[in-house]
């Protein structure tokens, strides 16, 4: 599975890609996170907010930093 949080760094950025780590672990799953942070790449997933949460390709969460229990939702 890879997990990408697209951001440039803020807090709220830096917390999305925290709590996808620690929802991929207590999911014990087979993951790779990626911290997309060029304005370029983030801008080809369509998005206008971040932070975002990118799930094998699909655009997940925009503009909020999810609490680990949303994002286990969004990972089974």
């Amino acid at each position: 599975m890879k997990i990408q949080v697209l951001g440039t760094g803020c807090p709220k950025c830096r917390k999305l890609a925290e709590n996808a780590e620690a929802a991929a672990k207590e999911l014990a799953l087979d993951y790779e996170l990626e911290k997309v942070t060029d304005i370029n790449k983030i801008m080809e997933f369509g998005v206008m907010m971040t932070p975002t949460l990118v799930v094998d390709g699909a655009v997940k969460v925009v503009g909020k930093a999810s609490s680990v229990e949303e994002i286990k939702g969004l990972l089974k």
